[in-house]
């Protein structure tokens, strides 16, 4: 990573380019998908970080990255969202039902020492709710749309009618939900003390809060791939009016 070059880059653009650099990024906890706009100086800034030190990692990691994420910005916007569903959707919905459980379960051994965790329940089941529609609409609405955007020959991308009007609508209200599941996330965050177990935790709840840091991190890779690389792709594939 050329220092002096790219640390006017945005957080998102960077992972956009070498998507190993989420992991790091995730480490330090530097937002690249709900609010990637921000060049990597002034997110160091915004998270205290040294941006010498934040280079310096990004370097590491990309010398010694091994099965490196995909470079998603090469593939066809289908195969894009043919991936999110069976990797990212299917990994939600198998996971978020356990997850429901594990709380349920820590609750009610814990509840009384830690009243936090009825916040972490209240806060979960509407992340879940959220997700679970948010899913549907993209499966169902938007991925069916952006799929024909792209199988349709560029001069004849103008007769399209969407019953949405342009599919602008539909990104943004994935977005809008994109963010809500983002201060979600911060709220779990937050009230797990960054989903460090606390000294009487059993292992059902060193569990739970283990698989709630494992879907913030997938989501946020998630977001990445919709927010700053599906969406922009599949607007820019609609005509201008």
């Amino acid at each position: 990573m050329t220092l002096a070059n790219d640390t006017f880059e945005t957080v998102a653009e960077l992972v956009r380019q070498r998507p190993e650099r989420s992991r790091i990024f995730e480490e330090l906890g530097i937002d690249f998908c709900c609010h990637g706009h921000v060049p990597l100086d002034r997110a160091c800034v915004l998270n205290g970080l040294d941006l010498v030190d934040v280079c310096r990692r990004l370097e590491e990691a990309e010398a010694a990255v091994t099965g490196a994420e995909r470079d998603w910005t090469s593939a066809s916007l289908t195969e894009l969202t043919e991936h999110i569903v069976e990797l990212h959707h299917r990994y939600l919905r198998r996971e978020l039902p356990r997850l429901a459980g594990l709380i349920d379960r820590v609750l009610d051994a814990h509840g009384e020492h830690h009243p936090e965790l009825r916040n972490v329940r209240e806060v979960f089941a509407g992340l879940q709710c959220e997700l679970l529609s948010h899913m549907l609409k993209e499966e169902q609405v938007l991925f069916p749309m952006i799929r024909q955007l792209e199988r349709t020959p560029a001069d004849e991308r103008g007769n399209l009618r969407f019953h949405c009007g342009t599919i602008g609508n539909p990104i943004a209200m994935m977005e809008h939900e994109h963010d809500t599941a983002g201060k979600a996330l911060q709220q779990l965050d937050r009230l797990t003390h960054h989903y460090q177990p606390p000294d009487d935790a059993c292992p059902t709840y060193r569990a739970l809060l283990s698989g709630l840091e494992q879907v913030q991190s997938d989501l946020h890779l998630h977001i990445h791939k919709e927010n700053n690389i599906l969406f922009p792709a599949a607007a820019a594939l609609e005509p201008r009016a």
